[in-house]
């Protein structure tokens, strides 16, 4: 990619910004903003200017495959951050890695992007700085059994990230002595959650495991307690359903409810001076939990791109696709946010810390995400 004299460098994002799920994105979005923001401040790649072309993927497989079209499309574009949702990067993959570029994610989780005998080679394209769930599903199964949790049912809503989700969590609940009660699958548009819950009932749950998002958390939340059975089990939730919109919409059932995300408390860097930046650019506080994720990811991107570009004597910057994705993997002791980042040759980026979150009486009526961490501290 040739960058002009004065013209700056085009990052590109792809996640959802709009529907139920659209806090997931706007809060990493942001601080992915801010990252450029503070790079240009600081003068820029080479004297360019950075800036962030933004596309809407919808959390769903057809949004991600249009959006990281556009992104493919856009003259001037090295490098990509997203997506947000695992259904989006499963659509938009292919074409990224096809053309060249990469992408890093902030917040899209399904195991298989990034383990070697699962992934093919349209991942090439692909690196994390969220944790997969192959480290969430067990983190999940351990705080249950440490309750005394016995048996558990779980409902996924068909995508990708909740699907994966709740097989790992399940998998590993079996193998430290718990038994799923029952597997449900709902789809995110089901408004009506009576039959399935119904189904569940009968089969006795201390807990319910919805690794799911908001839109059909919310129904089976607001709905769950008026099921016969069902009216003390447990309410676990994961990354998610980590908004204020799915507290809001849920209703007072969602007081008590449990989610397991990545533990804002348990980063290595200096995340409270991070967040107070974040809050002043943005105007609001994070929306969700993958903002230090998304503005890791930027920063590692902006270090490849400076360790690679040539500057050319007329002022323009030359960027190889190829040796700006080799920068990448490459990355290594990265003091970022969420800890000390180190890449694995199969797009591992990740420093893990999953905290479960207990949602409070305050949360609900301040409509917030929780900020309560009960576990592991």
């Amino acid at each position: 990619v040739e960058i002009p004299e004065g013209e700056p460098i085009i990052i590109g994002s792809f996640g959802v910004l709009s529907g139920q799920a659209r806090s997931l994105g706007e809060d990493w979005l942001r601080a992915v903003e801010l990252a450029a923001a503070e790079r240009t401040e600081a003068g820029g790649i080479a004297g360019h200017d950075v800036v962030i072309e933004a596309q809407d993927g919808e959390c769903t497989p057809q949004g991600g495959s249009q959006a990281a079209l556009a992104l493919v499309n856009t003259p001037g574009v090295v490098g990509i951050i997203g997506s947000a949702c695992s259904d989006e990067t499963v659509g938009g993959i292919k074409s990224i890695t096809d053309a060249g570029l990469t992408t890093i994610s902030p917040s899209a989780t399904r195991p298989s992007f990034t383990d070697p005998e699962l992934r093919g080679p349209e991942m090439a394209g692909f690196l994390r700085t969220a944790h997969s769930d192959y480290v969430q599903g067990p983190a999940v199964a351990d705080f249950l059994v440490e309750r005394g949790i016995t048996k558990v049912a779980t409902i996924h809503d068909g995508s990708a990230y909740a699907e994966a989700l709740a097989e790992v969590f399940g998998q590993n609940f079996e193998e430290k002595g718990g038994s799923i009660t029952q597997a449900e699958a709902v789809t995110p548009t089901d408004v009506d959650m009576t039959p399935v819950l119904q189904s569940i009932a009968a089969t006795e749950p201390e807990a319910l495991d919805v690794p799911i998002f908001p839109g059909a958390g919310a129904a089976i939340v607001s709905q769950v307690r008026d099921i016969g059975g069902m009216e003390d089990v447990l309410l676990v939730g994961s990354d998610g359903l980590y908004s204020p919109d799915f507290v809001t919409a849920s209703g007072p059932d969602v007081v008590g409810m449990l989610l397991s995300s990545p533990d804002l408390g348990g980063f290595e860097g200096d995340y409270p001076s991070f967040k107070e930046r974040y809050t002043e650019f943005a105007g609001h506080d994070p929306l969700s939990i993958f903002h230090a994720h998304g503005y890791d990811a930027t920063n590692m991107m902006m270090n490849a791109i400076e360790s690679v570009a040539v500057e050319n004597e007329d002022g323009s910057l030359s960027v190889d696709l190829a040796a700006l994705r080799e920068a990448i993997y490459a990355t290594a002791d990265y003091e970022g946010i969420t800890g000390t980042i180190t890449c694995n040759e199969a797009g591992d980026c990740s420093v893990p810390a999953i905290g479960m979150y207990e949602i409070t009486q305050e949360d609900y009526d301040e409509g917030k995400a929780p900020l309560t961490v009960i576990w592991p501290r």
